[in-house]
């Protein structure tokens, strides 16, 4: 699935797609070559239904954030929170940004390619729809860079498909340092609670 890795070559035709989750209904742009470029997917869904947004928090993180559904619902609900939304492909950064200004929100969503992000910054929490398809030890290393970028009481929450490996990757994730937890199960997707461990 080549929008995990790159801007696509096509044109960049826009779209505007709606969607309900939080108690409100909002409009977002996409296009084509990002994920889930017609609407909100079963799983970002089913992760949004079962966690609450973070009171209190000052900096986020929404890891893989496509044309920035979570991140900009973060930054909506966190008056007081910057998040970062993080991706490889540069036309979804885009539009991050783009739905982040229609929402009021593009002073504190920063649209960053991996490499922009600050090493040194430590998240309250991590939201993530994580790219499961990039293979496994992709994603081992993926999480392995990120998830002890997480604040000492910090905690990420992943949605994965149950047929995708999810309890395998919470196996793996609970003998690689850290407690992961299952907090919620739905359409066929586990939703986890992940945090450092002591």
């Amino acid at each position: 699935m080549s929008h995990y890795f790159e801007t696509p070559d096509g044109p960049e035709v826009r779209r505007d797609v709606r969607m309900r989750f939080w108690d409100r209904d909002w409009t977002f742009t996409t296009a084509g070559g990002v994920f889930s470029a017609d609407g909100l997917d079963l799983g970002t869904a089913v992760l949004l239904r079962e966690s609450e947004p973070p009171a209190g928090a000052s900096r986020l993180l929404d890891l893989g954030c496509g044309y920035g559904v979570i991140a900009v619902a973060l930054a909506d609900a966190c008056p007081g929170a910057v998040v970062d939304a993080v991706d490889v492909n540069a036309r979804a950064l885009d539009l991050t940004a783009t739905n982040a200004a229609a929402h009021g929100v593009g002073d504190r969503v920063r649209p960053l390619l991996p490499e922009q992000a600050d090493p040194g910054v430590r998240y309250d929490e991590i939201w993530s729809n994580p790219p499961i398809r990039i293979g496994k030890q992709a994603l081992h290393d993926l999480l392995l860079a990120w998830l002890p970028r997480l604040a000492p009481d910090g905690v990420a929450r992943l949605v994965v498909g149950r047929n995708l490996g999810a309890d395998s990757l919470q196996a793996w994730l609970n003998a690689n340092g850290f407690s992961c937890v299952r907090s919620a199960s739905a359409k066929g997707f586990r939703v986890f609670n992940v945090t450092l461990k002591p």
